[in-house]
């Protein structure tokens, strides 16, 4: 069992709520009684969970910045998803599966707002390589606002292998590209699909993109060449979204 870090008002109300199992003592500031953390003191001493006071500086310490909102909790991971957890996923789904995967994408504040974004719109789990790239942490938990205590991440070994293995389950892979031939809006993004997204900057890898089945673009109306990662994968998603939902 590991042990890590979680702040934010989001992140831990999120893990109050759906993995308290997993949660251990928690710590607010005891200068700052507003609403929100009175709330989350009264869930967390309802669930028989330890309640701490303690100033604002130790908070920093804690959580390795200023940011926390007024609250730290410990967080037990008991269990890491594995791709052969995923694939049992999908073998119980009764729905077409929607899923993003993130190519490369270092930030922990892009990843953070990637799985935020990606639990909002319904996917289903998010798909990531294990070296370089962002992994989970308090910051990420702290960004994502409790969506990575609720969405599934899965760590893969070799994402080339894995793309290969999802269109043998017949999951269409969508990727973004500035060499696409047509357009987020000219594209059919319903039924068993997965969304790839790049790196800041470098975009998905040349094997990633051939990979794909299907190659689509944001259109741009500015200056500007390219959205940040975060803000791209939520235009798509929620594309995809709107597309599905009428389907």
């Amino acid at each position: 069992m590991s042990k890590s870090i979680i702040c934010g008002v989001h992140a831990v109300e999120s893990a109050l709520r759906n993995d308290t199992e997993n949660l251990g003592q928690i710590w607010l500031d005891k200068r700052s009684r507003n609403d929100r953390l009175k709330k989350l003191e009264k869930m967390a001493e309802e669930n028989g969970m330890r309640v701490f006071l303690i100033d604002e500086d130790k908070l920093d310490k804690m959580a390795g910045n200023n940011r926390h909102q007024g609250i730290v909790a410990e967080y037990y991971k008991l269990k890491s998803w594995t791709e052969n957890d995923f694939y049992d996923m999908l073998d119980g789904m009764s729905e077409p599966p929607f899923l993003l995967v993130l190519d490369g994408v270092t930030d922990p504040h892009n990843l953070g707002a990637c799985l935020r974004t990606a639990e909002g719109a319904g996917v289903h789990a998010v798909i990531a390589p294990k070296d370089n790239a962002a992994s989970i942490t308090p910051t990420v938990r702290k960004v994502a606002s409790g969506a990575a205590e609720i969405i599934p991440f899965i760590p893969v070994t070799n994402l080339a292998r894995t793309l290969e293995t999802l269109k043998s389950r017949g999951i269409w892979l969508t990727g973004t590209s500035d060499k696409a031939k047509q357009t987020l809006y000219q594209a059919d993004l319903k039924g068993p699909m997965a969304l790839v997204m790049g790196a800041e900057g470098a975009g998905i890898r040349r094997l990633t993109e051939e990979s794909c089945d299907y190659l689509i673009s944001i259109p741009m109306a500015g200056q500007v060449s390219s959205l940040n990662v975060s803000v791209a994968t939520g235009v798509c998603l929620y594309e995809a979204l709107r597309q599905r939902q009428k389907s």
